[in-house]
């Protein structure tokens, strides 16, 4: 039976495995959202930075009933749905 050390190759190598995969799976997690029915809920942090705005023009939309969103107790959620339609029907095009 054949020890290994960690100064092994084999052993380094399965070291920078790990790593790339640990590596991987965090910017999975970082990056994951949750599908309910088939629907993507954003954050209003998620939609400042999706349309590069503030929080308080975010705010403002929402009392300007120009975003529909989703309240659940103290907590906003926003569908992407709902988002990708209002870019749409304001698109301008140079024609």
């Amino acid at each position: 039976m054949e020890l290994f050390d960690n100064d092994a190759e084999e052993i380094a190598c399965y070291k920078r495995t790990f790593e790339e995969l640990r590596t991987r799976m965090e910017l999975i997690l970082e990056n994951y959202r949750p599908v309910m029915n088939g629907e993507i809920y954003l954050s209003g942090e998620d939609v400042c930075k999706l349309l590069h705005i503030s929080k308080r023009t975010l705010q403002q939309y929402r009392d300007d009933n120009i975003l529909p969103y989703i309240q659940i107790g103290g907590k906003i959620i926003y569908r992407e749905s709902d988002i990708l339609t209002l870019l749409e029907q304001n698109y301008t095009s140079k024609e």
